[in-house]
C-alpha cells in the first residue's frame, strides 16, 4: 500500500512541474509579443496560482479516495483472508470428523453384516446340514468309485502289457504241446480228409478259446453268407474286431503227403516225391481259398487278405523248405500263411484289441456318468439357493406378520391388544398371550 502511494505522489508532483513549465513557457510567449503591465502581471500570476491550488487541492482529494479506498480494500482483503483461514480449519474439521464417522460406520456395517451372515449360516447349517449330509454322501461314494474304478482300469492295463510277453511264451508251449498231439494223432487221420478237416478246425477252436476270445461274441463258426451272384459262402471262423471289422480264418489239412514223407528214411529218395506232393497240396488249398472271394461278402467288413491256418507247425515247415517262396506265393493271393504259433500271437493281439476298447468304453461311460453326476450336483445346487432365498422370504414375511399383531397400531387397538383386552374383560381362557408380544404391543 505504502509503495502504490508514493508512486502516486510522484506521479502528482511530475504532473503539477509540467503544468508549471507550461504556464511559464506561455508567460514568456506572451511577454515576448505584447508588454504587460504589473497589474495584468499580478493577475495572471494570481490566476495561474488559484488554479494550480485548486488542481492540487483536486489531486489531493483524489489522492485521499484512494489511499482511503486502498485502506479499505486492505482491511477488507485482510478480512477475508482470515475468513478463508478459520473456513480451511472448519473445512478441514469437517473433513476429520466425516472421515471418522465413514470409518465408524463401515466398522458398524461390516460388524453387523458379520453377525447377521453368522446368524444366518448358522441357522442354515443347523436345518440343512443332516439333508446335505444325505445328498452328498452317495455322490462321495460315487466319487470314491469313480477313483476306484479308473485306478483298476489302469493297474489293469499295466498288467495286461507287462504280461504280454509271458502270455505268448505260454502260448508258443501251448502250441508245441499240440503240435505233438497233432502229431500223434496223424496216424489216426491219415486218408480221411473230412476228418483232417474236422481236426483241423477243431484245432483252430481250440486257439481262439485258449487265446481269451469268446464264441458269440468274439467270433462265429460256420457263419452263412452270400456272395454278389448270391452264392453260399461259410467260412470256418470269422473274428469280430472293434468298429465293426472282421477278420476271416479258414482251416486246411494237408497230412497225407507229409505222413508218407515222415514214414520213409532220411536217405530214401521218395521223400522228396512227397514233399513234392505235400508242397502241390498246399498250394491247391491257397487256390482254393483264394477262389472263394470272402473278402467280397457284403455282409461282413474283412480286411483283404485271409488267414489260412495249417495247423502243424512240422508240416509248414516242410512246405517252406521245398519252396521258400510259398509265403509270398500265397500273400501275392491276399492269403497270409499262419501255424498255431504265429496265430496265436495273432489272436493274442485280438484279444489285447478288444480289452483295450472294452477299457475305452468304460472310460467314456464313466466321463458320462460323471457328467451326469456334475450337472445333478449343479442342479441340487441350484435348488439349494432356491430354498435359501425362500426361507429368507418366509422369515421376512414371518416378520411382517408377527408386528402387525402388536405394533404399528395406537395401544390397545391392535390385535394382540383387543384379544388381550377380552381376557381382561373376564373371557375365559386356558392360556395368556406370550410376554413378548405383551411387551412390544406396550412399547407402541
Amino acid at each position: 500500500m505504502t509503495n502504490s502511494l508514493l508512486t502516486i505522489l510522484i506521479l502528482l508532483a511530475f504532473l503539477i512541474g509540467a503544468l508549471l513549465s507550461w504556464l511559464v513557457l506561455q508567460l514568456r510567449i506572451r511577454s515576448s509579443h505584447l508588454p504587460l503591465t504589473d497589474v495584468e502581471r499580478d493577475y495572471i500570476r494570481r490566476e495561474i496560482h488559484d488554479q494550480l491550488r485548486q488542481e492540487s487541492d483536486l489531486h489531493y482529494e483524489n489522492l485521499q479516495e484512494k489511499t482511503a479506498a486502498e485502506i479499505r480494500l486492505g482491511q477488507e482483503l485482510a478480512t477475508t483472508q482470515a475468513d478463508l483461514r478459520h473456513l480451511g480449519e472448519k473445512i478441514n474439521g469437517q473433513a476429520a470428523e466425516m472421515q471418522r464417522l465413514q470409518e465408524v460406520s463401515l466398522a458398524q456395517f461390516e460388524q453387523t453384516a458379520n453377525r447377521l451372515l453368522h446368524e444366518k449360516s448358522q441357522h442354515f447349517t443347523a436345518r440343512n446340514a443332516e439333508q446335505l449330509t444325505g445328498i452328498l454322501a452317495p455322490l462321495r461314494e460315487r466319487i470314491q468309485g469313480f477313483e476306484q474304478q479308473i485306478e483298476r482300469r489302469f493297474l489293469e492295463e499295466t498288467k495286461d502289457r507287462v504280461s504280454l510277453r509271458q502270455e505268448i511264451k505260454h502260448l508258443q508251449q501251448l502250441n508245441q504241446q499240440i503240435s505233438t498231439e497233432a502229431n500223434n494223432l496223424a496216424g489216426a487221420l491219415r486218408g480221411n480228409s473230412k476228418t483232417q478237416g474236422d481236426w483241423g478246425e477243431w484245432q483252430l477252436l481250440t486257439l481262439l478259446e485258449a487265446s481269451g476270445l469268446q464264441k458269440g461274441i468274439h467270433f462265429n463258426a460256420q457263419g452263412t453268407f452270400r456272395d454278389e451272384e448270391d452264392k453260399m459262402k461259410r467260412p470256418d471262423f470269422i473274428i469280430n474286431l472293434p468298429e465293426g471289422k472282421h477278420l476271416v480264418i479258414d482251416s486246411k489239412v494237408s497230412l497225407t503227403a507229409y505222413d508218407r514223407f515222415c514214414a520213409l528214411s532220411e536217405d530214401d529218395p521218395e521223400r522228396r516225391t512227397h514233399a513234392a506232393a505235400h508242397l502241390r497240396s498246399l498250394r491247391q488249398h491257397i487256390s482254393d481259398l483264394a477262389g472263394k472271394n470272402y473278402t467280397r461278402l457284403y455282409q461282413i467288413s474283412s480286411p483283404d487278405y485271409l488267414l489260412l491256418f495249417v495247423p502243424i507247425e512240422p508240416a509248414f515247415g516242410l512246405a517252406l523248405q521245398t519252396d521258400q517262396g510259398i509265403f509270398l506265393e500265397a500273400l501275392e493271393r491276399n492269403i497270409v500263411l499262419v501255424t498255431p504259433s504265429t496265430l496265436l500271437a495273432t489272436l493274442r493281439t485280438v484279444s489285447f484289441i478288444w480289452k483295450q476298447d472294452n477299457q475305452k468304453k468304460n472310460v467314456l461311460e464313466i466321463a458320462r456318468q460323471s457328467g451326469l453326476l456334475y450337472d445333478g450336483f449343479v442342479a441340487f445346487t441350484e435348488e439349494m439357493k432356491k430354498i435359501g432365498r425362500q426361507l429368507d422370504l418366509a422369515q421376512s414375511a414371518y416378520g411382517t406378520a408377527l408386528k402387525k399383531l402388536s405394533s404399528g397400531g395406537i395401544y390397545g387397538k391392535t390385535l394382540v391388544g383387543r384379544a388381550e383386552r377380552l381376557r381382561q374383560l373376564g373371557a375365559k381362557t386356558k392360556k395368556r398371550m406370550g410376554t413378548d408380544l405383551l411387551k412390544e404391543e406396550e412399547e407402541e
